[in-house]
């Protein structure tokens, strides 16, 4: 098995594709390089931590997965206030974003209990 086949790693990679598209063309450069950043960051830590060799390694790659997930639902919250997010779109992030988050938690149980 290979990091690509983890349904988690699809799904938190298409998210953070769609957050490059939608804020592709905001003037706000800080606040776009932020939340991109951040969505970026969850399937790459994913990655990285599949790829690492120990347990340990791994397990910490992948809180850094689920800690960037909580500061990309923190930046949709906000995005969604200030009106650079419609409801409906925020709305579905932020239910992606949730469910991406427990299925890292899961990910990190299951070998913290071997």
């Amino acid at each position: 098995m290979r990091f690509e086949d983890l349904e988690v790693w699809r799904r938190s990679a298409r998210l953070s594709a769609d957050i490059y598209r939608y804020f592709a063309q905001s003037r706000d450069f800080g606040f776009r390089d932020q939340i991109t950043r951040s969505g970026l960051s969850v399937p790459c830590n994913l990655a990285e931590g599949y790829e690492r060799l120990s347990t340990r390694d791994r397990a910490r790659f992948w809180s850094y997965a689920k800690g960037s997930a909580g500061e990309l639902r923190t930046q949709i919250y906000i995005a969604r206030e200030i009106e650079y997010l419609d409801t409906e779109t925020a709305s579905h992030w932020l239910r992606e974003v949730r469910e991406i988050s427990r299925m890292i938690q899961s990910l990190i149980a299951g070998i913290e209990h071997r």
